[in-house]
């Protein structure tokens, strides 16, 4: 195992990076709803500059440079909902920061299933829309255990700064030939939402051809949302949507897998397991494997939000934690895979690359 965080994010410059936060705009999704914009922690602006320099290197290394302003991606999401900061609620809405008994936890129960299987997380009987009621009962219990509890259940939960470490973990996987044009390179992406469709933009900007793939029983629910943020994330890839299960559905996804340079996916495991789709056993010259936690807790469901408080990506004032920006564990990650899948096409070989939404977080809060 390779991790590539030391590489990828060597030489960050910190000294800018509270200018940084609040002329992108990230400042201004930062903070109270009443109260003042405030800064996150000062690596995450500067890191996203970083990253965002070590991309245009790498991708004119490969087919076209391409210049990215690298701490604007923190922010194009709340640029076109006109989301604003609302403290321990996400600007999205979809995310609250709870006092536990022995710490703070972020919890999401944005859908109708979150809902309803708070009485079974909480193991008491409480309804999941009376939000007072919730919090007394999250105020009760320790947060290790709310979040064990989460995990059992699938709800979205973390506890401020769990996450310790910001690896990024590269497994090799095999030999690869010699290294074509980006033209020449066959991206498929089969992930959704922000983090896994903003590096398929990014290596589509690079002069790859990049497919995304879409279940027309599941289809990606960024659709839900609003229509310019999806354009943004995929209108410059092809777009194909497949009934993955039927057994000619799977057998189309198998023969674009087999024709894939880098796969991008941020699917549990067992659900490609399902499927008959093993990322060791594959031919791409990189498998960008995006999830919550890691492929060490494969279990474990989280978002943009919550995955950012499990890495300590948070702002503080003197009534506690608040949400930074939002949703940023999804942008950092999404730069990150991108910067991670050229640096590893540039390497040779074959890899899998084990990129955490967590631990994204943490690599630029720890800064």
């Amino acid at each position: 195992m390779v991790d590539l965080a030391p590489v990828l994010l060597s030489n960050v410059d910190t000294g800018d990076g509270a200018r940084l936060w609040r002329e992108c705009g990230a400042a201004e999704l930062t903070g109270r709803h009443h109260g003042p914009a405030l800064a996150g922690p000062v690596g995450v602006a500067s890191g996203m500059r970083t990253l965002a320099e070590r991309f245009s290197e790498l991708s004119a290394q490969v087919g076209r440079g391409v210049s990215v302003d690298g701490p604007s991606l923190l922010v194009e999401r709340a640029r076109i909902t006109g989301h604003r900061r609302q403290g321990e609620v996400s600007v999205g809405g979809a995310c609250r920061m709870v006092r536990a008994n022995d710490g703070w936890v972020a919890v999401s129960l944005a859908r109708d299933e979150d809902l309803s299987a708070v009485p079974a997380w909480l193991e008491a009987d409480v309804d999941g829309n009376d939000i007072d009621a919730v919090d007394a009962a999250i105020a009760s219990r320790d947060a290790a255990w709310l979040v064990d509890r989460a995990t059992l259940l699938g709800l979205p939960c973390a506890s401020l700064g769990e996450v310790t470490d910001g690896v990024v973990p590269a497994h090799p996987i095999g030999d690869a030939t010699s290294l074509p044009p980006a033209a020449n390179l066959l991206v498929v992406d089969l992930s959704s939402l922000w983090a896994g469709p903003l590096c398929g933009r990014l290596l589509a900007a690079a002069g790859m051809r990049v497919v995304k793939v879409e279940s027309s029983r599941r289809p990606d629910g960024a659709r839900r949302g609003p229509a310019e943020f999806f354009a943004l994330m995929n209108a410059a890839k092809e777009q194909i949507t497949l009934d993955l299960a039927s057994t000619s559905g799977r057998a189309e996804l198998a023969d674009l897998l087999r024709c894939a340079d880098v796969v991008i996916e941020a699917s549990r495991p067992r659900a490609l397991q399902q499927m008959g789709i093993d990322a060791m056993e594959s031919t791409a010259r990189v498998w960008l494997s995006i999830t919550a936690y890691g492929h060490d807790q494969p279990m474990r469901v989280g978002f943009g939000d919550d995955a950012a408080v499990a890495g300590g990506l948070v702002a503080f004032d003197d009534r506690g934690p608040m949400f930074a920006g939002d949703a940023v564990a999804d942008p950092i990650t999404g730069l990150l895979g991108a910067v991670a899948v050229l640096d590893r096409l540039v390497s040779g070989g074959r890899w899998l690359v084990d990129l955490s939404l967590a631990r994204s977080a943490r690599r630029l809060s720890a800064l």
